[in-house]
């Protein structure tokens, strides 16, 4: 496995999570490091969603439905890519899963109930 999720958990709306990726291998490393990476996610019985992305420059994106709520940064000393997640909705419920081009992890339940 490239990389490496973790942090997920079951949190009450309105709460807040902070979601952890971890570069495993040499390659996800240098992956990281260089390009940019992303988190994506996948709700039952939906296709699996970008969420936020972080350029090598820093520059970030979001989808419209968690703008103003989650941020994405980058250690780039630890390897890791974060994802802080605010005012958590009970539709962000997904396994979430970290990406850099063609890399990813295996994925990390977040529930939210209502």
């Amino acid at each position: 496995v490239q990389l490496v999720e973790s942090g997920g958990g079951l949190v009450q709306a309105g709460g807040s999570l902070r979601l952890s990726c971890a570069a495993s291998t040499i390659t996800s490393k240098i992956c990281i490091s260089r390009n940019a990476a992303g988190w994506y996610r996948q709700a039952p019985g939906k296709q699996r969603e970008w969420v936020a992305s972080i350029a090598s420059d820093g520059d970030t994106n979001f989808a419209d439905s968690v703008k103003g709520r989650f941020t994405i940064s980058r250690d780039n000393a630890k390897n890791t890519v974060l994802l802080q997640m605010n005012s958590l909705k009970p539709e962000d419920t997904a396994v979430y899963y970290c990406g850099c081009n063609n890399l990813w992890g295996r994925g990390t339940q977040v529930t939210v109930s209502s």
